[in-house]
């Protein structure tokens, strides 16, 4: 079974708790998600089967959107309420300085990885320095926020005020460091109450599965060109051959990048056309059985 699935994942679970499900239901160790949500995250994982993992590059690098209830007073250790609080304000907060803040986080920002994360340092991943309470700098990470809301009204958590927010944002943003530094910026303190993902490139949380889903036999797997949104090719007679072999060959399609196929519509590759000299070559082999 080559594809894949996308999953609505539940709190409690890690991507590699559902990787390891469903590797176990479809009998194969080739399987990869394409982008990690934290136990307390739920909402969009695209997981590739076999042949599919040949293009998880493709999903992995695409903009993803959330939404996230936000808690005002608190900062935790590992930013969301799971973790213990480590700093207190009082500090109050009105619906036009929320405003103001996301405002002037839209665009290309610095963002500090947390510290509770999988991103290695010298060879090792954070949370183990976290885990040794041993010091280490953090890294600093360039990424987009392409946008940013408050959405409703503020409301109250535990006697603290608390909003949700919507965001779209690029590969590598950490919501949590976000929410982190929109609280900093109001002059108070913040920590991430609940996340979810609900779009990664064209996907959305209305095609997704949940994990009984899988288990049961329900759920959808989608083909890669249900989820890459690429025009499809067939490969001129005459270049089958070499294209089979990812050669450079004459370009014979229009768009900048296609999937390529062959006469009876079996995806072969991903080819794209180089620059203006007429030619195109392969991005990633798929099958060239």
């Amino acid at each position: 079974m080559d594809g894949i699935i996308v999953v609505n994942k539940e709190k409690g679970y890690t991507s590699r708790d559902v990787v390891n499900i469903i590797s176990k239901v479809y009998n194969t160790k080739k399987v990869g998600h394409t982008g990690t949500l934290d136990p307390l995250a739920e909402g969009v994982l695209i997981v590739c089967l076999n042949k599919a993992l040949k293009v998880s590059e493709f999903i992995t690098s695409s903009i993803k959107e959330y939404e996230a209830v936000v808690v005002l007073g608190i900062e935790t250790d590992t930013l969301d309420i799971d973790g213990n609080i480590v700093y207190e304000s009082n500090n109050k907060v009105t619906v036009d300085m929320i405003n103001d803040v996301l405002d002037k986080y839209v665009g290309n920002i610095k963002q500090e990885v947390p510290l509770y994360s999988a991103v290695k340092v010298n060879g090792k991943k954070l949370y183990q320095y976290a885990r040794e309470k041993q010091e280490v700098v953090l890294p600093i990470k360039d990424v987009t926020i392409y946008n940013l809301e408050l959405v409703g009204d503020l409301f109250s958590y535990s006697n603290k005020t608390a909003f949700k927010i919507k965001c779209r944002v690029s590969k590598g943003c950490y919501i949590r460091s976000l929410i982190r530094d929109i609280g900093r910026s109001l002059s108070t303190y913040a920590t991430m109450l609940s996340l979810c993902r609900i779009k990664q490139g064209d996907v959305s949380i209305k095609q997704a599965c949940l994990i009984d889903d899988i288990k049961k036999g329900k759920n959808k797997v989608y083909k890669i060109d249900e989820i890459i949104k690429l025009n499809k090719v067939v490969v001129p007679s005459n270049l089958l051959s070499k294209v089979k072999n990812g050669a450079v060959v004459d370009s014979f399609f229009d768009e900048k990048r296609v999937f390529v196929t062959d006469s009876d519509y079996n995806i072969i590759a991903i080819y794209e056309k180089i620059n203006d000299n007429g030619k195109c070559r392969v991005v990633k082999m798929i099958n060239n059985a």
